[in-house]
């Protein structure tokens, strides 16, 4: 069974995740806020969290920053805001997907078990050394380097990476990348790839150009030396 922490400060929210949950056959565990989360997640293991973005002491795009810290969870955020700056942060620090309040627990559910099914079937590959250039992957570890440096990349990052790697000098389009990245059930746009490449570029230093964008259609990752 699996198991899902619930984090908002609205017990009225709460309980209707709870109940939608339970249906669905989710074991789950609640907190008022993101610090309570935190310690949760240090002294167990949870297959998902549900979590608000705006909560007191501590919210939900730090909670998820320090958990990732420490375990390698995937976080759906829930948001009054939809702005694309609160999407882009909250990617930032390792945000699986991103929900906007008001929202429809049916969808919030199949989007749960669309993060929970990518997270389960990511595995290491069994060549334990990609290279590209100055960008050296590490697939056993999970692991980048630039330049020898270790880089922290999110799981959406990386996995975007490897993929760009794994099919370099093929231009690749938006859908390609969301099938590939995030699953046939994701049921965000294609601006969710742009967000996430925006914030890879960032981390990839020189080597950001390596991403090219094709105009009208994608992207293509070429090897930078």
């Amino acid at each position: 069974m699996y198991r899902i922490l619930i984090v908002d400060d609205e017990p009225d929210i709460i309980q209707l995740i709870k109940r939608y949950a339970e249906r669905e056959g989710y074991e789950t565990v609640s907190a008022e806020d993101g610090s309570q989360a935190i310690e949760l997640c240090r002294n167990n293991d949870f297959d998902a969290i549900v979590m608000d973005v705006m909560m007191p002491d501590t919210d939900g795009f730090t909670a998820c920053k320090k958990i990732h810290e420490f375990k390698d969870i995937p976080v759906l955020m829930l948001s009054a805001r939809g702005t694309e700056y609160d999407k882009l942060f909250g990617f930032e620090v390792g945000v699986d997907d991103y929900v906007t309040k008001p929202f429809s627990p049916k969808e919030l559910m199949a989007r749960v078990k669309v993060i929970i099914s990518r997270h389960s079937v990511q595995k290491p590959q069994e060549t334990s050394r990609v290279k590209a250039g100055g960008i050296e992957v590490d697939t056993l570890g999970r692991n980048v380097y630039i330049d020898g440096e270790k880089t922290e990349l999110t799981a959406k990052e990386y996995a975007i990476l490897v993929y760009f790697i794994e099919n370099r000098g093929i231009v690749l389009s938006r859908d390609k990348i969301l099938n590939a990245v995030w699953g046939y059930d994701y049921f965000g746009d294609d601006r969710t790839v742009d967000w996430q490449i925006k914030l890879l570029r960032n981390k990839l230093g020189k080597y950001r150009d390596a991403i090219h964008t094709i105009r009208g259609v994608g992207y293509k990752f070429e090897e930078k030396t």
